[in-house]
């Protein structure tokens, strides 16, 4: 899980890039791999999760993700990632 603030100068961009991770997973399918980003009320700060049997998954072979993780650290105001347990979940697709 990596929680982060995206600077209000490249949240165009931040979009953009996300967006095609997002379709370029929707694409590949790749079995038992789960990406959640949301987008918080505030408009720039970022929640992404990622689930599945052996993390990071698919993420780094992917064109789109290298794209989005290329110049995050410059994008974000504030970042920080940790690890964590589902307790439960509802419809998210066990």
């Amino acid at each position: 899980m990596i929680t982060y603030v995206v600077r209000p100068d490249r949240l165009a961009e931040h979009l953009t890039l996300l967006g095609a991770v997002h379709e370029e997973l929707a694409r590949l399918r790749p079995p038992g791999f789960r990406y959640l980003a949301l987008r918080l009320d505030s408009g720039h700060r970022f929640v992404d999760i990622a689930m599945g049997p052996e993390l990071p998954g698919p993420l780094p072979a992917l064109e789109s993700f290298q794209r989005y993780r290329a110049d995050l650290e410059e994008r974000c105001e504030q970042r920080s990632s940790a690890g964590f347990t589902v307790l439960g979940s509802y419809g998210m697709g066990e």
